[in-house]
Formats: C-alpha cells, structure tokens, sequence
C-alpha cells in the first residue's frame, strides 16, 4: 500500500498576513529601539537562490525603521581596485557601528555562489574563503556582533513560474538579468555548491537558518519571527512628548502670492476631472 502524502499547507488568508505582518513590524521598530537605546550591532545576511524572496522580506523588515538605524548592503559587482584587496575588505566597510543594523542582500557568500559556479574566482580562492569564512564570523561574535544568516530555499519548479511573471511585469522586469537565467541552467551546479558551502560554515556558533520561501507571505512571516525569538531585546522607555498649544500668532505675516513660486502639475487632476 503506497503511503499517503503529507497534505499541503494551505496559504495564510490575507487578512491574518497582514495582521500578524503588522504586529512584528510593530516588534522589530521595538528591537530598532534597543539597539540605538543599547550600542548593539547586528548583522542579518540574507542569502539563497535568486528569486527567492530575500528582497521582499528585506523590504517588509526595513518598513518602518529609521534609515539612520537600519541600513541594506546590496554591493554591486567589485571594482579593478577591490578585486586585488583581502576578500572580506569590502564588506567590512559595510559593517555597523554601535546603535545599528545591517541587512546583507547577498553577502560574503557570494563566493560560495555564484562566483564559485560561474567561474568569477580560482579553484583557490574558494577553498580560501571557505577555510576564512568560518574564522571570520568568529572574530565578528566574539567583538559582540550580533550575526543571524538566513538562507531563502525555493523549489527549482517556483522559481521558474517567478522568472516567468518577471517577464510580463514591467515593474519587475529589471529583476530579471542573464545571470538569473543562468541560474536556471546550473541549478544542480548551485545545488552542489551550496550544499559545499553548508558543510564549512553551517557552525555551532554560527548557524545557518533555513527559510522555506515557496509561499513568499509564509517565508517573512517566519523569517522576522524567528529573528526576534533569536535577540533578547525589551522594551526601551521614551521620554513622553507633548504637542504644545498652537501659539496666537502675530498677524504680521504676509505669505508671498502664489504666482511668484513655481508650483507642479496638478496631475491628480487630470485623473478625476478636476482640472479646469
């Protein structure tokens, strides 16, 4: 008798997304709080297969947290003059301070990626890094960095049904790059790879989490609520503001009239009819 198979998860109903979506948000401007109130720094280094939805949950994250606080480093391909520094110096520069937060959109592991399939560094190199990598998350702990590594796993089947809606997305078009369909060509090859890099720096210390992403709304759900459980933050009390009553003015004032400003389009307007 051949076993019955797992019935399927069935998609979270829009209204509880949004809900529970909201509630941690509300949380990580709680953990935001912390962290300026207390000097913390936390790395978060968002990796896995491209389009599976690292983007998204970064965006969902950083919602409403201050700029000044919260900081996304997406590097683009390195310069003549990185490429001849230590590997990890580029992104060194990108580490926080105190009171900070940094979102990885692909990180050092790079190299373990796409750098390793496509041939974008020796054979030597990438046995280097995965000898350093582990050595150099170390040394980040023990300052006291906070480090939280998260891999977004998509299955081969969704990942091409997203490639296709880019297609059609104007949007959402820029998203899709030669190297992304290449991807689709050598997925065992990242398959491979990954499963390497695994082995070398998957560590006591520093572990990597694994985020099934085939249902985006699932994967930030489950992504922001794990890495809240993993930061022992509290609340951190505010110094109560006070609007104060609107002053009388004066009556001296006289605004300059509006034809001396240059003012735009009333493109609303032109939309619902209003315009004259």
């Amino acid at each position: 008798m051949a076993a019955k198979k797992a019935p399927k998860k069935g998609k979270i109903p829009g209204d509880v997304y949004e809900a529970e979506l909201f509630r941690l948000q509300t949380e990580l401007v709680k953990l935001q709080e912390w962290v300026r109130t207390t000097g913390a720094r936390v790395v978060i280094v968002f990796e896995g297969r491209d389009a599976a939805g690292k983007g998204g949950t970064i965006k969902r994250i950083t919602e409403y947290l201050s700029a000044r606080v919260a900081r996304i480093a997406a590097l683009p391909a390195p310069s003549d003059r990185e490429r001849g520094q230590w590997y990890f110096q580029r992104y060194i520069a990108h580490l926080p301070a105190m009171g900070e937060i940094v979102l990885f959109d692909r990180s050092w592991y790079n190299r373990a990626g796409v750098e390793k399939v496509m041939g974008f560094c020796t054979p030597a190199e990438h046995a280097l890094f995965l000898r350093q990598t582990p050595i150099f998350e170390q040394m980040l702990i023990e300052d006291g960095v906070i480090l939280r590594k998260y891999w977004f796993s998509v299955s081969e089947d969704e990942q091409l049904r997203r490639f296709k809606s880019r297609l059609d997305d104007p949007v959402r078009r820029w998203k899709l790059s030669p190297m992304d369909l290449e991807s689709v060509y050598r997925w065992e090859d990242y398959s491979r790879a990954k499963d390497q890099m695994m082995v070398h720096t998957d560590t006591p210390l520093s572990p990597w989490y694994i985020v099934e992403s085939d249902i985006k709304k699932h994967a930030r759900l489950n992504m922001i609520s794990h890495l809240l459980s993993t930061i022992d933050y509290f609340d951190v009390d505010h110094p109560k503001v006070k609007l104060p009553r609107r002053p009388v003015r004066s009556g001296d004032y006289q605004r300059p009239p509006r034809e001396l400003a240059t003012y735009v389009d009333d493109h609303v307007a032109t939309l619902t009819g209003d315009r004259e």
